[in-house]
């Protein structure tokens, strides 16, 4: 649907050409020298790594040329398949003039094997992955749910792409209308939406899950939208304008494409979808590593936890993740089985005015103190991170009733998946100020790169282990 995911595809698609166009050369190489010949076939090292050297830029490069990468989101099996004969045919020939060229001789069967080993291989890849793709992106992705500003032609149009990107993730949430004086109603399109008023906005984000907002209004409209672009730069929500209107927001601001239509997006949080990519690939080999090493000790702490005080091992809790979507965080039960219902009665404890922490809790039991001190009573969490609910580096997730207390400032911080750590625990952990923490993860979202991310894992480590900061 974006250009920018068609970016992403390409680079994970030219990716795969490569690692497949080195087993088709492996597979081609061991085919022909099974294979008895006359004349005796032999490369040495230095000549595959030659040709190699070659082989793997061109083919991608044809493959760019023929535009064969910005298809794939959409091309039917065939033409995947078709595509990628052209591909190889290309790759091929070049290879021929090449080897040519160099005075290689090299076997005509060898660089045929070669050429329908990359084809076969490519093509299959290509057609089991796109169709793999959009059975993921509707069963395991989460839904991207789009609010479009408008209600004219534009917006519609609009509307009706979104409706048709409905394989890829894309849902529209209904529109809002740029008419002060207009009603609620509804647009009908292939289904029913609803249309709500402008001022609506700031409930609606407060109270339902919405990733993004898109601006579809006629140029002398769009004045009077500018207010609702600054509550979403605000908030941190992603806006995307289908004209050239630049409003005075801090956001980073980029060109994309919703299909055919030009968008400028205006981001307050990280969009580089590679690089959060990365963050994920990374959060996924660590966390499922740390699970499968730490899982004796797991059985462990269950069992102390059981036998030191009763009630369950694990404690479940509603947090708010990414853009506000509930979820179940697990941790080991630190506090007598009654915690929550007690809660009530120790407010008048409480060091902060919104997220609820008292130093010297009496609702710790003996072990829960110790686990919370090594943040112990935080490794279920690994498996929040597994699943993707959880990063290992970002924002820690609060519960929902502190979140209704949230500056719209401090809104911004939903907008980035949860960690379980942050700049926070380097600082202080829990001996800082609601604000400070509100602000320290600011400046995390403001300046978040993956070197960053290694940076705050490693010097947490120590601060685990030594427990400082810890209440």
């Amino acid at each position: 649907m974006y250009s920018r995911r068609r970016r992403k595809l390409r680079f994970l698609f030219g990716l795969a050409d490569v690692l497949l166009l080195l087993a088709a050369f492996g597979a081609a190489y061991h085919t022909r020298l099974g294979l008895s010949f006359e004349h005796v076939f032999y490369l040495l090292t230095p000549t595959k790594v030659l040709l190699l050297g070659f082989i793997v830029p061109v083919w991608v490069l044809v493959g760019r040329w023929f535009g064969v990468y910005d298809r794939l989101e959409s091309a039917r099996p065939f033409v995947i398949v078709a595509d990628s004969f052209r591909q190889a045919l290309a790759g091929g020939v070049a290879v021929v003039l090449y080897q040519y060229l160099l005075r290689l001789d090299l076997s005509r069967v060898f660089m045929t094997l070669f050429a329908c080993y990359a084809w076969l291989l490519i093509a299959s890849f290509r057609v089991i992955a796109m169709r793999l793709f959009v059975v993921l992106r509707a069963n395991l992705v989460e839904p991207q749910h789009l609010m479009v500003i408008g209600t004219g032609e534009r917006a519609r149009r609009l509307g009706e792409t979104i409706e048709k990107s409905a394989a890829l993730g894309a849902r529209l949430a209904g529109f809002l209308s740029e008419d002060p004086e207009a009603k609620a109603g509804t647009i009908q399109l292939a289904a029913e939406h609803r249309v709500h008023p402008l001022d609506q906005l700031p409930e609606l984000l407060r109270t339902r899950v919405i990733d993004e907002v898109l601006v579809a209004v006629d140029g002398e409209k769009l004045p009077a939208v500018e207010d609702a672009l600054l509550l979403c730069d605000e908030e941190g929500v992603r806006t995307r304008i289908l004209l050239d209107f630049f409003p005075h927001v801090n956001s980073k601001i980029y060109l994309e494409r919703v299909a055919s239509y030009p968008m400028l997006t205006f981001s307050a949080t990280p969009h580089d979808e590679i690089l959060l990519m990365i963050k994920r690939a990374t959060d996924v080999v660590l966390s499922a590593t740390a699970l499968l090493i730490l899982s004796p000790l797991f059985v462990l702490v269950a069992a102390l936890v059981r036998l030191t005080s009763p009630g369950q091992a694990i404690f479940r809790q509603v947090r708010c993740g990414l853009n506000g979507r509930r979820f179940t965080l697990y941790k080991f039960r630190s506090m007598c089985e009654n915690a929550e219902a007690l809660k009530a009665s120790l407010e008048h404890l409480s060091q902060r005015q919104t997220a609820f922490k008292i130093v010297r809790d009496p609702r710790l039991t003996w072990l829960g103190r110790w686990l919370r001190k090594f943040s112990i009573d935080e490794w279920p969490q690994i498996w929040n991170v597994l699943r993707g609910d959880m990063s290992l580096v970002g924002p820690r997730p609060a519960v929902p009733e502190e979140v209704e207390q949230y500056k719209r400032w401090q809104r911004r911080r939903l907008r980035m998946r949860p960690g379980l750590t942050c700049l926070w625990a380097l600082a202080g952990r829990d001996s800082l100020e609601f604000e400070t923490w509100m602000k320290l993860d600011m400046e995390y979202i403001d300046n978040w790169s993956l070197a960053l991310d290694w940076k705050i894992l490693l010097r947490t480590v120590p601060h685990v282990l030594t427990g400082k900061g810890a209440h």
